[in-house]
């Protein structure tokens, strides 16, 4: 069988999954729905083939910037070509955009801008600060790349799915037995200075982690299938000692020197959906 090829993000993203489409995808069971609480840059979302997709994060301009792309591809998709420059490429002007973004309040000004800063920020983070302003520092790029068919790919695809931006917990109690869920929350931080879980100002901490863990054997007794992916600690596993745990080594790629990027341990809790029994 001739293997698809992948598709790749329009969005920089820390922790994107394309690089573990293969792996993961062997473990994300048939259904008609995928449902995404953590979103993000959607390499998964992208990378499978289900008949409907419920896509979800809790940082809303991401969701808005999706949301846009759904219904008026063409027009954003022009207008934030204008955004891709020599002219914009400069420390300056980034700074100008991003002080754009943390004032504005029009959703429409707030996804190109957002798309802008994603390729000409730092090393494609998205933090915010406690005050919820977007601070990441210029990105000194030779030549920030539009990705123009990443963005008709997403749009396109997108017309088979329904996003959203609530919290993680009234995602997956809502899912309905069948639904598959893959979870892809910020990662349990391998040391103290390793956390990058500010993507949204509310943070997630290591309650959230359990309380995850929790709700996905909560969905599997209703007989809905779920996997998480997270930093393979003692921790992690201790979490997830209800699942089947699959281990695998990944490369970095958010370090900041190229020459530290090495390999982590990271693994998939796997939840199978428990059969419901049937009422004579």
């Amino acid at each position: 069988m001739v293997e698809r090829k992948k598709t790749r993000a329009f969005l920089k993203w820390a922790g994107g999954k394309y690089n573990l489409i293969q792996p993961l995808s062997k473990h994300l069971a048939a259904s008609e729905v995928l449902i995404e609480p953590f979103v993000g840059a959607g390499s998964v979302f992208l990378n499978t083939d289900y008949d409907r997709y419920q896509l979800n994060d809790i940082n809303a301009d991401l969701i808005g910037l999706y949301q846009l792309l759904k219904t008026e591809h063409q027009r954003f998709i022009s207008d934030a070509r204008t955004l891709f420059s020599p002219l914009t490429n400069q420390r300056e002007t980034y700074l100008q955009f991003r002080q754009q973004f943390n004032q504005s309040s029009d959703n429409y000004e707030r996804a190109l801008l957002f798309l802008y800063l994603n390729r000409h920020g730092y090393n494609g983070l998205c933090r915010y600060n406690l005050s919820g302003k977007f601070n990441v520092p210029f990105g000194s790029y030779k030549k920030p790349y539009f990705p123009e068919a990443e963005l008709i790919f997403f749009a396109e695809k997108a017309q088979k799915a329904e996003f959203s931006c609530l919290g993680y917990q009234q995602v997956i109690q809502q899912a309905e037995r069948g639904n598959v869920i893959y979870c892809d929350p910020p990662y349990v931080p391998l040391s103290k200075t390793a956390s990058f879980t500010s993507y949204a100002s509310q943070g997630f901490n290591l309650d959230d982690q359990a309380q995850l863990a929790n709700l996905a054997e909560q969905a599997q007794q209703r007989g809905i299938s779920v996997v998480i992916s997270n930093h393979d600690t003692t921790w992690s596993r201790k979490i997830y000692q209800q699942a089947v745990i699959h281990s695998l080594q990944v490369g970095r790629s958010i370090s900041q020197k190229g020459s530290s990027r090495g390999k982590v341990a990271e693994l998939f809790a796997v939840y199978q959906a428990m059969p419901i029994p049937k009422i004579l």
